[in-house]
């Protein structure tokens, strides 16, 4: 079902945050003025606050940050906190870790996965499979995605100390994203919300999948004819695959 009148998620935080710390103001173009929805980050005539899935899932999703990537209207990882209800979000820096993320990592309901390819990780880490959530631990899966650049990822990865305890979730995926907002040289590469979306799917939400494939699907139609001033086809398949995923 979709929500338009939700109090604000774990990503829309962290941006609020992050704009309170800057030095001069974070200028995204686009619309009369620049101005922007503060609950989708679209221009106002091209919004999605009123189609916005919120799905309660077994799994959770937990956004490691680059310090940008919150105030980037583009940005995917917006998307995942918008569909999945236990989304938490945290800016990464070097130097130091938000204790929120230590205690979310420390909580016993959850078993953390880091979300990275296999082949920059010693074998021992890796897992390609996840356990079901009947599992006699029971625990929830916990996906922390680095959302970031490849080059930023990877130094993420790389210097965040607290996450080598942790098992290494190694995505194989058939297909090539999708993702027309940012280029990668890579077809491999994939956006956030693409990467939650394999997870969900690997986790057994298969219908939590689909509903976050289908809102990227919409957010870049609205995203892309925004850019051109082109109104957005509301009956088209993009708008229909949503509402046939989540009927009112």
């Amino acid at each position: 079902m979709a929500r338009a009148s939700l109090p604000p998620h774990a990503v829309s935080r962290l941006r609020t945050e992050r704009l309170a710390r800057s030095a001069k103001p974070f200028l995204a173009r686009g619309g009369p003025k620049g101005e922007r929805c503060p609950g989708c980050r679209l221009v106002p005539s091209h919004c999605i606050c009123a189609l916005r899935p919120l799905q309660p899932t077994q799994a959770g999703m937990c956004l490691l940050m680059a310090d940008i990537e919150p105030l980037k209207p583009s940005n995917t990882g917006w998307l995942i906190a918008d569909v999945v209800a236990d989304s938490f979000a945290f800016g990464w820096a070097r130097t130091e870790v938000a204790p929120g993320l230590l205690a979310l990592l420390a909580d016993p309901q959850w078993q953390p996965y880091v979300v990275f390819p296999g082949e920059f990780v010693v074998p021992e880490r890796v897992v390609t499979q996840v356990a079901p959530e009947d599992a006699p631990d029971g625990k929830r899966p916990l996906f922390i995605l680095l959302d970031a650049t490849w080059p930023e990822a990877r130094k993420m990865f790389r210097k965040s100390p607290y996450l080598d305890r942790l098992p290494v979730l190694s995505l194989q995926p058939e297909q090539v994203s999708r993702y027309r907002l940012r280029r990668s040289r890579r077809e491999d590469h994939f956006c956030t919300a693409e990467v939650a979306a394999l997870c969900l799917e690997l986790a057994g939400e298969a219908h939590a999948a689909q509903v976050l494939d289908a809102y990227l699907d919409v957010f870049t139609d609205h995203y892309i004819q925004s850019k051109h001033q082109l109104p957005v086809d509301a009956d088209g398949p993009t708008h229909q695959r949503l509402r046939d995923l989540c009927p009112p």
